[in-house]
């Protein structure tokens, strides 16, 4: 999956309509291979972001949970914590081919 995409569910608070959306951009953009598309296909490209996001958000209201809601300042943490993790890995890698 997109590391840019990030889990919405089970928030406090919850999920903004701005986060699916930004969510739904991502997808698209990874879907079509482009960040910003033509004049000639930026109808589809903003319908199929509209439809995605819709999509999200009907799915995202109908889940259930029992697990506590997660806060994004502890998901922030955990996602710099991998993000640390790839990166001593990689220096790992790179410096050993050396």
């Amino acid at each position: 999956m997109c590391r840019n995409i990030r889990c919405l569910h089970n928030f406090e608070p919850p999920t903004t309509d701005d986060e699916v959306r930004e969510a739904a951009l991502q997808f698209v953009r990874k879907v079509s291979g482009s960040t910003r598309p033509s004049r000639a296909n930026a109808a589809a490209f903003d319908q199929a972001i509209d439809e995605v996001a819709e999509a999200t958000r009907r799915m995202l209201d109908q889940l259930v949970t029992n697990a506590p809601p997660k806060t994004r300042e502890t998901e922030a943490l955990k996602g710099r914590a991998r993000h640390e993790k790839r990166m001593e890995r990689e220096v790992r890698i790179r410096t050993a081919v050396g």
